[in-house]
């Protein structure tokens, strides 16, 4: 069943602009669905309230595992584009802290593309640890047709993801690609036919939750951490991680169950 979305910054996030959110206890999933007819442009007071209500459902023993999606036709067309000429440069500079907030939660958080994923919407998705998308999904990063470049992460992100030759092709190009080429590139975890992205997510989600939480939290910290360092400095990062588990129930418990050939009871700790 599923829940309303409850907050502790109801002065932000009381009245959601371009979004809702969706909680199922049961299924131990929430999903943050962009629901703004008929493109899901993103606005700029969106993109606080996604950030806040990212740290939210982190913080809520409820979901297991966040799922990103937009309603109708779309993911999102991008942001708002006449809204970048109300705000400063000083503004601008830092929107990509909101837009890196599915990496900050220490949760799993799948992006499930359809239709456009542009601009700001593409970031976010980059953002995300898992995207699938579907065959006729286009994503890229229009903003040289205005004279701009993205501006919350996209460009780094995607030098990171897929190489210099394959950013440049894309960001310089204003290149759309097509959910075959993100899969192809490594962007996206699977492709699939547009009615299955449902079942996709939902399927991608009980393969998460089986896992512990503590050990997906780890191996996420773990594995952001160590692509912005040395090959022997994220070994390290890796190895510390290792031994810190070691004394953990969800570890014991992994063990005995595999002793046992059973399934094993996780408990996230």
């Amino acid at each position: 069943m599923a829940q309303r979305f409850s907050t502790t910054l109801p002065e932000l996030l009381e009245s959601l602009d371009g979004f809702r959110v969706e909680i199922d206890a049961e299924k131990q999933r929430a999903d943050i669905v962009l629901e703004n007819p008929p493109l899901n442009v993103i606005t700029m007071k969106q993109r606080d309230q996604l950030s806040a209500v990212f740290a939210e459902l982190d913080a809520d023993p409820a979901s297991r595992v966040i799922v990103l999606r937009g309603a109708g036709e779309n993911f999102s067309s991008g942001g708002d584009i006449p809204g970048f000429m109300t705000q400063t440069a000083e503004r601008l500079s830092e929107l990509a802290r909101n837009v890196a907030a599915p990496e900050r939660c220490h949760k799993p958080v799948i992006a499930a593309i359809h239709g456009y994923c542009f601009g700001v919407a593409f970031e976010l998705a980059l953002a995300c640890d898992f995207r699938i998308v579907t065959q006729s999904a286009l994503l890229g990063f229009p903003e040289q047709r205005i004279g701009m470049i993205p501006g919350s992460g996209g460009s780094a992100r995607l030098l990171h993801m897929i190489g210099i030759g394959r950013a440049k092709d894309v960001v310089m190009r204003s290149r759309r690609i097509s959910g075959e080429e993100a899969f192809g590139w490594g962007i996206a975890v699977s492709v699939v036919p547009d009615d299955q992205l449902d079942a996709a997510a939902a399927s991608l989600v009980e393969e998460l939750k089986f896992f512990s939480p503590l050990a997906q939290r780890t191996a996420k910290r773990v594995i952001n951490d160590a692509q912005d360092a040395t090959l022997h400095a994220g070994i390290a990062l890796e190895g510390q991680a290792y031994g810190r588990l070691r004394g953990t129930h969800d570890f014991a418990e992994g063990v005995e169950s595999f002793k046992q050939r059973r399934k094993p009871k996780f408990e996230g700790r």
